[in-house]
Formats: C-alpha cells, sequence, structure tokens
C-alpha cells in the first residue's frame, strides 16, 4: 500500500512540474509568477500568446497520454496478451486513416471526426482479432497481425494524403504527432470523449480483474465473459481513436505505461487504470516538451521520441513476455 501511495504522489507530482515547466519554456519565455498573474489579469501579451497556443498543446498532450494508456491497459485486460497495443495492433493507424478521409471529403464534419475515427479503430481491431484467430488467440500470432495491419492503414493514410494537397497540413498531425497549431475547439473535442471513455474505463475494472481467469472459469461462475470483453473493448478503441483523431500517432505509449504500473501498483485494475492514465499524460508530456526544448528552435516530433523509447522496450518485453501480466 505504501508504495502504491508513494507512486502515485511521485508521478501527480511529476505530471504538474512537468506541465508548468511545458508552459514556462519555449520561444516565448515567461516566469512562473508572471504566467499566474496573466492568467488571471488578461493583461500580458506573452501569457496570452501562451494561452492561446501552449496551453492547448498542453492540455491535449495530457489527454492524449491519459487515453492512449488506458487503452493499453483495457486491451491487454480483454486479449490477456501483455503486448496489446492500440499503435501496434492497427487501432491507432486505424482510426487516424478515417480521420484523414473524412476531413479530406467532409471538412464540415471535423466536430463528428472522433465518431468516424471509432469506426476505423474498430474495424481495425476486428481484423486483427479476425485473421490472428486460430484456435485461439497467440499472443506473438497477434502483434505480427497487427503490425501488418497497422502497416496498411499507415500505408493508406500517407498515400490520402498524398494525393489531396488540401489535406496534407491536416494528414500531418495524424501521420507526425507533434501537436502543433492545436486549439481550443480540439481541447474540447478530446477532453469530452476522452472524459467519457476514461470515466467508463474505471466503471469496468472488477470486469477487467475478472478476465484474468480462465474463460471456462469464469462461465462456470456466471460471468458473462463475452460482453465483458465487448464493452471493455468499445471502450480502449474509443480511447485509443479520439487520442489519434486529435493528437496524432503515438505507439508504445500504451505498451510502456501499463507495464510500469504493474510494476509499481500491481495487476488491480481499480489502482492500475488511474495509475496508468496519470502516468500517460506525463509521458507524452514529457516527450512534447522534450521535442520542443531538446534541439530548439528545431521541433522534433513527440511520436519519434516514443518511438526511440519504445522500439526498445517492446523488444526487451517480447523476450520477457514469459514473466509479465502477472505470471
Amino acid at each position: 500500500m505504501y508504495k502504491k501511495l508513494i507512486s502515485f504522489i511521485a508521478v501527480i507530482g511529476l505530471l504538474l512540474f512537468v506541465s508548468l515547466y511545458s508552459m514556462i519554456t519555449g520561444s516565448i519565455e515567461v516566469g512562473l509568477g508572471e504566467l499566474i498573474t496573466g492568467l488571471f489579469t488578461g493583461t500580458n501579451e506573452n501569457v496570452e500568446i501562451i494561452k492561446d497556443l501552449r496551453l492547448p498543446r498542453i492540455i491535449i498532450a495530457l489527454f492524449a497520454g491519459a487515453c492512449l494508456s488506458v487503452s493499453g491497459v483495457l486491451l491487454q485486460a480483454v486479449l490477456r496478451n501483455p503486448l496489446a497495443e492500440p499503435g501496434i495492433i492497427g487501432v491507432s493507424s486505424g482510426a487516424g486513416f478515417v480521420s484523414i478521409m473524412m476531413i479530406t471529403f467532409f471538412p464540415t464534419l471535423y466536430f463528428y471526426t472522433p465518431l468516424f475515427s471509432f469506426i476505423g479503430g474498430a474495424v481495425a481491431f476486428l481484423l486483427v482479432y479476425l485473421f490472428a484467430w486460430k484456435s485461439g488467440l497467440d499472443p506473438l500470432r497477434m502483434i505480427l497481425i497487427g503490425v501488418a495491419i497497422n502497416a496498411l492503414f499507415t500505408g493508406l493514410s500517407q498515400l490520402l494524403s498524398a494525393q489531396n494537397a488540401s489535406s496534407l497540413m491536416s494528414g500531418v498531425s495524424v501521420d507526425t504527432s507533434t501537436l502543433t497549431m492545436k486549439t481550443w475547439d480540439d481541447v474540447g473535442i478530446i477532453a469530452l470523449y476522452g472524459t467519457i471513455g476514461l470515466l467508463l474505463s474505471l466503471l469496468l475494472y472488477a470486469w477487467c480483474n475478472h478476465l484474468g481467469l480462465k474463460d471456462k472459469t469464469l462461465r462456470n461462475l456466471g460471468f458473462q465473459v463475452n460482453r465483458a470483453r465487448f464493452a471493455i473493448t468499445v471502450v480502449a478503441v474509443l480511447l485509443a481513436s479520439i487520442a489519434t483523431a486529435i493528437a496524432g500517432m503515438f505507439t508504445f505509449v500504451g505498451l510502456l505505461v501499463p507495464h510500469i504500473g504493474r510494476v509499481l501498483v500491481g495487476n488491480d485494475h481499480k489502482v492500475l487504470i488511474p495509475f496508468s492514465a496519470l502516468a500517460g499524460a506525463l509521458l507524452i508530456i514529457t516527450a512534447d516538451t522534450l521535442g520542443r526544448t531538446i534541439m530548439a528552435p528545431i521541433e522534433v516530433p513527440a511520436s519519434i521520441i516514443m518511438a526511440v523509447i519504445g522500439g526498445p522496450f517492446l523488444i526487451f518485453l517480447l523476450r520477457k513476455s514469459d514473466r509479465i501480466y502477472g505470471n
């Protein structure tokens, strides 16, 4: 219990520190006191610029990290696979492809992009599930099928962007995840759908815990396994889709955070889900802040930083997969 409490306090403290540091650091720099005063008075021109350009970016990074991390937790519970992650198994790329397609052909329906992205993510997940099923779900086969589906939808997204110059700038956010040029309208969308998904995930924690048992045992206990899997999957796809539609493609977030969370706070999803949300938000805001500052004035996309961190970690998990996820 002590370890869990310390972990939560540390993550919350780091999250507040990095968020504040991100707000005051960049091409325009202000002091912390100046920032706080300017936010309340509205008389400081530099603070107003930060409020209009940098603050939406920070809020979107926080929500995207939380959504992707919790999506990873839910998918791993459903599939009993510690390697399941929305970016790796193609959910994010499916959502991203439909997002670009809607922006390209139906720009007036921009507010409904998360809905169509959800459909794209659901289709991608269904394809992975169907192609990977062969007398059961093999973890390695699912990852390989997921990589193939991910490559397919990523290629289609890039093709669509290349063929339509007017959609290129819209597609960049999905492909590169620099989180630049985000507006308060984007914040409103991800805050609405993201909050709904995160709250629903908290309500499903008991079902996630139950799915750690074998299906036969659960059915003998009268537990509706298929209904639970369906409900949890819907929420997981919703979270991944809204994050991809607004923030762009991030891989490995849903892989890194849940694994670290299990080490620090255990396998109980009642604790793991909120911890993963906080840790995921911390991871993305840190990656984005590093991307803005490490090679300034050149900006490194946060997705590249996540790829550099997550690639070696995936190799580690593949080698140690027989000794994780509670085993």
